[in-house]
């Protein structure tokens, strides 16, 4: 089964969220067939950071990635979600 990497950049719902716990967070909430294997920092302004994630899913999902975007989207601390890039691996 071919899998895709998906970058996202996730939104926090503002610049007190602790990204290191929101990244946990996250990470805790995705079934096994998703896997986290990278996040990064992206400052935005006025000390408001974004997060950087890339996800490992399987290419064959019903949907594309709407399922991996609605989960983190409802992880407590999460604003928005958007995807980036969507690549097979």
């Amino acid at each position: 089964m071919a899998r895709v990497a998906v970058a996202l950049r996730v939104f926090p719902t503002g610049v007190d969220i602790d990204t290191s716990g929101l990244i946990e967070r996250i990470k805790s909430k995705l079934p096994s067939e998703y896997i986290l294997v990278g996040s990064s920092e992206v400052p935005i302004a006025f000390g408001y950071k974004a997060l950087r994630l890339v996800v490992t899913m399987p290419e064959e999902k019903e949907g594309g990635t709407e399922e991996l975007e609605n989960i983190i989207r409802n992880v407590d601390g999460v604003d928005e979600v958007e995807v980036e890039l969507v690549h097979r691996i």
